[in-house]
């Protein structure tokens, strides 16, 4: 059972360089088997407007980017390429407290605060991440399946070949590098082909020269948007 507590301690708003989109950093709190508190970092599109429908794009950072510091946040991701796309999209990334792996409790309570919270088009709500939050897209997702449009989880260490059956309907594009010794690609590997045995719609691309780090060029890729935002729920 999640106990739910609703308290926002933290609001501040400042403008991109280039002020095509606004930051907000906001505060989650939740209480499921321990009190759990989040910052968590907003990103809205030029000419955002709260009487409108967004896609939402929910990131998922990695072990590296942990603790009260919300600029790491933005260390790595698909902020850069969202901008420089111009997507009418809300970005939306949570920060995990130092030194603990994401509470998938304390994501699934978080997500729906989100959608309450912001004007979200709930047919095309997107999930990704990397590496340690690459492991959480495959878990929140079989979590909640019937919440995201579609999901990319990137070089992420967990798979549960026995739940894939959960995931059959949400199109999926997984990224790895051939060379990751962190979390191995036969990870990912095994994820899909137990998708695929549901004849899910699955993706998988393997970067041959590259170790752990495959999320660099996986969020430089605009394909890696386009796929995404084509996805709604029910087409």
């Amino acid at each position: 059972m999640i106990l739910r507590s609703a308290w926002f301690s933290l609001f501040l708003v400042t403008t991109m360089t280039n002020a095509h989109a606004t930051e907000e950093v906001d505060r989650f709190s939740t209480t499921v088997s321990k009190q759990v508190a989040s910052h968590y970092l907003v990103v809205k599109p030029r000419d955002y407007s709260p009487d409108k429908k967004y896609p939402l794009l929910i990131f998922l950072h990695g072990r590296g980017e942990q603790g009260d510091d919300i600029d790491r946040v933005k260390i790595h991701g698909p902020f850069k390429m969202v901008e420089q796309l111009g997507l009418e999209l809300l970005v939306i990334a949570p920060q995990s407290p130092q030194d603990e792996r994401w509470d998938i409790d304390m994501l699934d309570a978080f997500v729906e605060e989100v959608i309450q919270k912001y004007p979200v088009d709930k047919n095309r709500i997107y999930l990704t991440g990397l590496s340690m939050g690459g492991e959480a897209v495959w878990r929140l997702a079989i979590r909640r399946p019937e919440t995201f449009a579609a999901i990319a989880p990137i070089c992420g260490g967990w798979s549960s070949p026995s739940q894939a059956e959960r995931l059959r309907n949400v199109p999926v594009w997984a990224f790895h590098g051939a060379k990751d010794s962190t979390v191995l690609l036969q990870e990912s590997k095994k994820m899909l082909a137990a998708l695929e045995a549901f004849g899910a719609d699955v993706r998988l691309t393997v970067y041959e020269d590259i170790a752990h780090a495959s999320w660099k060029p996986a969020y430089k890729d605009p394909e890696l948007y386009q796929w995404m935002m084509s996805h709604s729920k029910g087409k």
